[in-house]
C-alpha cells in the first residue's frame, strides 16, 4: 500500500480510503449485511487501507457500530478513524453530544477525523459556533484532527478564519470523472492551502467500474433514482468505460481501479471508495501502488472532453 499525507504535514494515511456508508442498512441493497461490510474493512485494514470513513448519519449510527466491532478484532492502533458530526447537531452542546454518541458507538476514546457533514441551511446555525466546539473537543483530545465535508472554497475560507489553535485538515466532497464541479475552485485552493481532499463517490456509484449499462441499472435505495443512472447517461458513458477498460487491461487493472488512479493524480486527493463484501476491498487497495502514464491521461481526457451527461 501506498500512504500520503493528510494535508500539509499531516498525519499518514493510505492513499485509498474505504467508506464506510454502506454499512449503515439496507440502503445500497437487500445484499448488504453487517458481517460482510465488517469483513470488508477487516480486509482492507489488512491490505494496509487505514483510513474509514463513516458518519453519525449513515444508518443513524449503525455504520459506526459495525466498524466498531471491526476495529476491536483489528486494533485501535491499525484504523485511522474519520467520522462527522451531522448537520443537524452542529450548535455547540449538540457538537459535543454528537462527539460523545460516534464515541461511544466506535468503542473508541478519541476519533482521528472529525468532520462537519452537509450543514443544514435551515437552522442557521453560525459557523463560529460550530468551530469553536470542534476545537474545544480538539483541546480536550477527543478529536485529533478537524475537517469538513461538502465545503465551497468561501466557507472553508471562514471555517478556518475560526480556528486558532488547528487548521482544517481536509475537505471530503464528491469527485469523479463524471463529476468533477470542485476542479474549477476546491481542488486548486485546498492544493495551495495544503488541505487534503477526500474524494466521496469516486467511482461514480459503480458507473465507472462497467458493471451498469442502459440494459442494466442498480435497484437499491440510493442509486435507483440518481442521475448518473439515467439510460442516456448509461450510453453517453460507454466510450469512457472503453477506453478504462483498454488502458486497465495495460496495467492488469480493472476500469474501477483506472477510475481510482486518474484521481490520485492529484497527491492531495485520498478516493475513499466503498467496499460490502472483502473482494471489494481488494480491488479497492490494487488502485493503490501505480500510476497513469502522461499519455494515458491524455487518453483519458480527450475522451472525458467528448462526454456530455445529464445530471439535472
Amino acid at each position: 500500500m501506498e500512504y500520503v499525507s493528510l494535508g500539509r504535514g499531516g498525519p499518514t494515511v493510505s492513499a485509498v480510503g474505504l467508506g464506510m456508508w454502506q454499512a449503515g442498512g439496507k440502503a445500497w441493497g437487500a445484499d448488504v449485511r453487517d458481517a460482510d461490510c465488517r469483513k470488508a474493512m477487516e480486509r482492507a485494514v489488512d491490505l494496509g487501507i487505514n483510513l474509514v470513513d463513516t458518519a453519525e448519519a449513515y444508518g443513524d449510527g449503525h455504520s459506526e457500530q459495525v466498524m466498531s466491532r471491526a476495529i476491536k478484532d483489528l486494533g485501535r492502533d491499525r484504523v485511522f478513524i474519520a467520522t462527522k458530526v451531522g448537520g443537524w447537531h452542529l450548535r455547540a452542546d449538540d457538537v459535543k453530544k454528537a462527539c460523545a454518541g460516534s464515541l461511544k458507538r466506535l468503542g473508541v476514546r478519541e476519533i482521528d477525523l472529525y468532520q462537519v457533514h452537509w450543514p443544514d441551511p435551515w437552522s442557521q446555525v453560525p459557523l463560529r459556533e460550530t468551530m469553536k466546539a470542534l476545537e474545544a473537543l480538539h483541546r480536550a483530545g477527543r478529536v485529533r484532527n478537524i475537517g469538513v465535508s461538502n465545503f465551497a472554497v468561501r466557507d472553508l475560507e471562514e471555517a478556518r478564519s475560526l480556528l486558532s489553535r488547528t487548521d482544517i485538515r481536509s475537505n471530503q466532497v464528491r469527485y469523479n470523472m463524471l463529476q468533477r464541479e470542485v476542479e474549477a475552485e476546491v481542488i486548486p485552493y485546498c492544493k495551495r492551502e495544503g488541505i487534503a481532499i477526500l474524494a466521496w463517490s469516486p467511482i461514480g456509484k459503480g458507473i465507472l467500474t462497467g458493471k451498469y449499462h442502459d440494459g442494466k441499472r442498480p435497484t437499491d435505495r440510493i442509486r435507483s433514482d440518481e442521475d448518473l443512472f439515467k439510460a442516456a447517461n448509461l450510453r453517453a458513458v460507454t466510450p469512457l468505460i472503453r477506453a478504462l477498460r483498454t488502458i486497465g487491461r495495460a496495467h492488469g487493472k480493472t476500469p474501477g481501479q483506472v477510475a481510482l488512479a486518474w484521481l490520485r493524480r492529484h497527491r492531495n486527493v485520498v478516493p475513499i471508495p466503498g467496499a460490502k463484501r472483502p473482494s471489494q476491498s481488494q480491488e479497492n487497495a490494487d488502485a493503490a501502488g501505480w500510476s497513469l502514464s502522461a499519455r494515458e491521461l491524455r487518453t483519458l481526457g480527450a475522451v472525458l472532453r467528448r462526454i456530455r451527461i445529464d445530471t439535472f
